[in-house]
């Protein structure tokens, strides 16, 4: 495979002018041509998924089993499967707690050989039903493995998930030679060493992860009130249509609700909501329908707008991980956009309250999670609890 196939595949999934950004292809090549073992760090708009979908078609081209992508979020899975199916023209397919009605088509696609790329959340590998039918009949003939959000593996994570530490039974029993990408935006140093320990023989690839187009400012402001009058007085200044970030679901409610009295459109976000109703309003954000969508993190990972005009948070993020990757939303395919940080003053008290009340004791975390790996079988919650020791209250947190 030449860079010169490669070049073709770009510029029919993102137009004839399109350049290979750096990495990229140095990417492509390490997996299609040597095979290797890659964690791709880059920065959020670089174009991780332009990389394994190009692969992805060049393997297929070889003879290569299908790509399966482990991916975190269904607003990441809908983007990547219309990417996949419009840009290159892969069959792409997805099993999720959405789709079920498509489960029996997807099978059989993989079964019959004719499915390009197969996503999945990692909570998906704990279901032994799909273990058993799916991924078992497909497990050697991986062409393409992909981890997607790959810091999801680490304990030293943001975003920490258990289901993700299943991948490493999957990588147990594929073949030496089948390529694997890695990929994340977010991960400092201390992630990647614990990524690149569960994960053996990965080479890093690390770009720079600043964002030129992105013009970044923090206003502080002692009051929630004050911060929604910047808000009413500032949002038409800015270009395009937006996200407000907010930390609680309350707060996101409040101030979608604010905004339209103030004769915006704007919806509101979050992870209670129904998933149809999530995906509508992404949708309406894609589309330009809406002024700003106003969002707890539910809307992260994968969310993908390339005129995206600015991003807002209305209190200061937990962590710089999480506001580095939420302003990353913005500016992805413009020359100039805005990240602004209405810092106030219940900020530090939010944070105090999170982390009291989301996070068990280390020692109690460790061995929920010592016995999850343990075991050859899903666990119910109170299987987990009684071979762990734990009580139900520390558990659920």
């Amino acid at each position: 495979m030449t860079k010169g196939q490669a070049q073709k595949l770009l510029e029919r999934s993102i137009g004839p002018d399109a350049e290979f950004r750096s990495d990229q292809w140095e990417a492509i090549d390490a997996l299609v041509n040597e095979r290797e073992r890659l964690l791709l760090v880059q920065r959020t708009g670089w174009g991780k998924s332009s990389v394994y979908f190009i692969a992805t078609k060049l393997l297929r081209a070889q003879g290569a089993g299908p790509t399966l992508i482990i991916s975190p979020l269904l607003a990441l899975m809908r983007n990547q499967i219309e990417d996949a199916e419009q840009q290159l023209g892969l069959d792409a397919w997805t099993i999720n707690s959405n789709n079920t009605d498509e489960w029996d088509d997807a099978k059989q696609r993989v079964l019959d050989g004719d499915c390009d790329v197969l996503l999945i959340s990692p909570e998906r590998l704990a279901k032994p039903e799909f273990r058993e039918n799916i991924l078992a009949e497909m497990e050697d003939e991986i062409g393409l493995l992909v981890i997607d959000e790959a810091h999801c593996i680490s304990d030293w994570g943001h975003d920490f998930r258990p289901d993700y530490r299943r991948i490493k039974r999957i990588l147990q029993d594929l073949p030496s030679h089948i390529p694997v990408a890695a990929t994340t935006a977010t991960a400092n140093d201390r992630v990647i060493d614990d990524v690149t320990t569960q994960v053996p023989d990965l080479r890093v690839i690390r770009g720079d992860l600043m964002r030129d187009s992105l013009r970044i400012q923090t206003v502080e402001m002692d009051s929630r009130a004050r911060r929604l009058a910047w808000l009413a007085e500032n949002l038409g200044e800015l270009p395009g249509s937006g996200i407000v970030y907010c930390l609680t679901t309350d707060e996101v409610e409040m101030v979608a609700k604010w905004l339209t009295q103030r004769g915006f459109s704007a919806k509101h976000y979050h992870g209670g909501m129904d998933g149809d109703v999530r995906s509508e309003r992404e949708d309406q954000l894609l589309a330009n329908e809406v002024d700003a969508l106003v969002a707890t993190n539910a809307l992260g990972m994968g969310f993908n707008k390339p005129d995206l005009g600015w991003v807002v948070h209305f209190q200061r993020p937990p962590n710089l991980i999480r506001y580095y990757q939420e302003i990353g939303r913005a500016g992805r395919g413009l020359d100039e956009a805005y990240a602004v940080l209405l810092s106030g003053e219940e900020d530090d008290r939010i944070a105090e309250y999170f982390i009291e009340e989301a996070f068990p004791a280390p020692e109690d975390f460790e061995t929920v999670l010592a016995t999850i790996e343990e075991s050859d079988a899903p666990l119910y919650k109170y299987e987990v609890l009684k071979r762990a020791n734990v009580s139900w209250k520390a558990a659920s947190k």
